[in-house]
């Protein structure tokens, strides 16, 4: 009896560890000057929910006071679960700023695609497939760029392995984005097209940040060692949480949820804030 009360003890730790671990939300702040910003301008960047109506999260979003949200993909998961759910989150999204969302390789899963993609516009979402959008918000032009990269399906990720994936041509769509006047950011679920795959190689192009997902912060993050795990990236990733270069600046979110590995180890889900302003300095991308 006095072992099985001590597992049970035992359990309950690692029961209420994990769901620590799990549900603990981190904001991460980044600071960054621009000629092309007149007055600030303040962005939430969130990714890769999968399926977690992550309620306890408004609160945080809204003390932030954004003036756009952002997606990075994976908002549902492959499965479809809690799609009625992840819907009424959306509109509470949409209640405090209006939300630009890109897909995932998880959305892009899913059969009823075209029908999700309506619904989430039904509700509100600017949701972007290979399209730019441009606005006027604080005085300031702001053009963002939202990809639909479609890499990383179970046969994708076996072709990208053998070295045999054909990836999209989207320099025509980055290029374009980078001869509008304004502020500009593309919004890539995947952080490695940034600079590790060659055929993409974002980083050559002059626009202002890129905001990505998909790395869930490697999953585990252990100390001394750092992130352990990303799909596309293998072990001990590179790209898998941080901001990387200056123009243009990669800034990469955790993710707020897990797919098909449920637990995340000393790496909270975690709410990205970026405040762009004008530029008064020549260290003009620093983190807070």
């Amino acid at each position: 009896m006095k072992y099985l009360i001590i597992a049970i003890i035992l359990l309950v730790i690692i029961a209420v560890f994990l769901y620590y671990q799990n549900n603990k939300l981190d904001v991460t702040r980044y600071k960054i000057e621009s000629d092309d910003i007149k007055n600030r301008l303040r962005i939430v960047h969130l990714s890769d929910l999968h399926s977690k109506p992550f309620y306890k999260a408004l609160e945080t979003i809204k003390a932030q006071k954004p003036d756009i949200i952002v997606i990075t993909g994976d908002y549902i998961n492959d499965k479809g679960r809690r799609k009625d759910k992840m819907l009424d989150f959306g509109k509470e999204l949409i209640s405090i700023a209006p939300v630009y969302y890109i897909t995932g390789n998880h959305e892009r899963r899913l059969d009823y695609f075209d029908e999700l993609m309506n619904d989430l516009r039904s509700i509100g979402f600017n949701v972007l497939l290979d399209e730019i959008t441009s606005f006027e918000i604080n005085g300031s032009t702001v053009n963002i760029l939202g990809l639909d990269e479609n890499q990383a399906s179970f046969e994708d990720y076996k072709a990208r392995k053998a070295g045999t994936f054909v990836y999209k041509d989207v320099s025509p769509l980055i290029n374009d984005l980078c001869r509008r006047d304004g502020f500009k950011i593309v919004l890539s679920h995947f952080p490695e097209n940034f600079e590790l795959v060659k055929e993409m190689d974002y980083v050559k192009y002059p626009f202002d940040i890129q905001l990505s997902g998909h790395a869930h912060g490697g999953q585990f993050i252990l100390p001394f060692i750092g992130p352990v795990l990303s799909p596309g990236q293998g072990l001990f990733p590179k790209y898998a949480r941080g901001s990387f270069g200056t123009r243009p600046m990669l800034i990469i979110s955790r993710g707020l949820g897990n797919a098909e590995f449920p637990f995340r180890l000393f790496n909270h889900p975690e709410i990205v804030v970026i405040t762009a302003t004008k530029k008064i300095s020549e260290d003009s991308y620093v983190r807070q």
